[in-house]
């Protein structure tokens, strides 16, 4: 299956006008933004558990990163409600479930095999913020030589300017709306852009967003 598989071209989804599609898990659902592969993939996903639902065991070989969109997710590690932002490494197991249902933005296989600790913030705790001189406010969630990973609010009347990316861009809007290269995309809008990319970003009323860099240029090791 090949969804959004080409990392070479810019790709943007709003997620909210997806149908949800079953997985071979009951009461798991997906909604699948970039996909290179069958069950065993390179994806990228919304995925939605029902109340009381649980997932199959299983081990991710090339990783999992993950940010709690609503309610609480679990395993065996602990309950991470909304905010959550989770990175699992290569060769980590676990049993996901959801007592209330949950909500969460995923990415599978997308790990390089250095990376080796578990990581879980809560990306609520003001502690991790910090306020640029733009102006937009700042959460620095894992920073390595193959990526950056943050969450970034921007303010209100935010101004669209040109950011350029060597190794790529990913976003996801958590909150709000975005200008994304002068359209306006809603929360739950999913982009990316190849390495070498610019891209104009900006809010008129305000706006919190999930954003990865540097993973889209020339692999780890």
């Amino acid at each position: 299956m090949l969804i959004n598989a080409d990392l070479g071209i810019a790709a943007v989804v709003e997620t909210a006008a997806m149908p949800w599609v079953a997985s071979p898990i009951a009461g798991v659902e997906r909604r699948m933004l970039e996909r290179d592969g069958e069950e065993v993939a390179r994806a990228t996903s919304l995925v939605r558990y029902a109340p009381g639902s649980a997932f199959s065991p299983h081990r991710h070989d090339a990783g999992e990163e993950f940010l709690v969109l609503d309610g609480v997710f679990s395993d065996e590690s602990g309950d991470f409600p909304r905010g959550f932002y989770v990175r699992n490494p290569p060769g980590s197991q676990h049993r996901p479930s959801s007592a209330p249902g949950a909500v969460i933005l995923v990415k599978l296989r997308q790990m390089p095999v250095q990376e080796t600790e578990l990581l879980r913030l809560d990306t609520h705790d003001q502690a991790l913020w910090q306020r640029d001189a733009t102006g937009r406010a700042r959460a620095l969630l894992f920073e390595a030589a193959w990526e950056r990973v943050e969450m970034i609010r921007l303010p209100a009347g935010d101004e669209d300017a040109d950011d350029h990316y060597p190794g790529g861009c990913e976003l996801f809007v958590v909150e709000g709306a975005i200008t994304l290269d002068g359209v306006v995309r809603p929360a739950g809008t999913w982009a990316r852009r190849p390495a070498g990319a610019v891209m104009r970003l900006g809010s008129a009323n305000g706006a919190l967003i999930y954003r990865k860099t540097g993973h889209l240029a020339a692999p780890v090791g």
